[in-house]
């Protein structure tokens, strides 16, 4: 969050198909980690059984249900956001200070990605590169809204810690372990939607475009090799 806040500082960014192409790398990185190792691993988690011969988890046919709520939880949370989450910041108007609804809903958000982080170590890294757009794209949203930059950074520094501290949370709490399959296919609906939403908010009146296809298929790759 804090280099593509400062990127985007330094950069003064304007060319919005740099920003798509950068945008459509993380969704498709994000989501190929998901598809690829995040949703196998918590399949293979439920109904676990312990040596005690108590089941722990989810069942097999709950999972989806859960990554069902995780979509209409982040469709929900997209009200108040107007889906900055995925680089979509429009229709906010002319401001001045911080929208604390946009603020508070990206917090939230934030905060629920870290919690498979601790089962998930590899899930950082994707959710690194996916806030790193994000970051560029709100502090020019906030820039040109009228917001100095100790304010910008502000939102920034507490954004940027809310991931950090739902694994935090995560690991301090011990009882959330037996909801950490529910919890975790409830991000992995919430990554579902923000993932496949910056894919095809990325294409312009629905065009084939090389050069972001290209970026796509390097997201599949690097995720296939993390």
């Amino acid at each position: 969050m804090l280099l593509g806040y400062g990127l985007a500082i330094w950069l003064r960014p304007e060319k919005k198909s740099n920003l798509k192409l950068l945008l459509a790398f993380s969704g498709s990185f994000l989501l190929s980690l998901t598809v690829m190792h995040l949703l196998p691993e918590v399949y293979e988690g439920a109904g676990h059984v312990h040596e005690d011969g108590s089941e722990h988890g989810a069942h097999h046919h709950t999972i989806g249900i859960f990554i069902m709520v995780g979509i209409i939880f982040q469709i929900i949370l997209e009200f108040f956001s107007r889906g900055a989450e995925h680089g979509h910041v429009h229709g906010h108007g002319e401001m001045q200070g911080i929208p604390w609804l946009l603020f508070i809903s990206l917090c939230l958000h934030a905060f629920l990605e870290g919690f498979p982080i601790t089962q998930h170590n590899h899930l950082a890294l994707g959710i690194a590169i996916h806030h790193l757009p994000i970051a560029m794209i709100l502090t020019v949203f906030f820039t040109k809204a009228h917001l100095n930059r100790l304010s910008v950074l502000f939102f920034m520094i507490v954004f940027a810690c809310m991931t950090p501290l739902g694994t935090a949370v995560a690991h301090l709490l011990p009882g959330l372990l037996q909801y950490h399959t529910e919890v975790t296919a409830i991000v992995i609906g919430i990554l579902f939607h923000i993932s496949s939403t910056i894919i095809f908010e990325t294409t312009e009146n629905h065009k084939f475009n090389v050069a972001k296809l290209s970026m796509i298929v390097l997201g599949i790759v690097l995720a296939f090799f993390l």
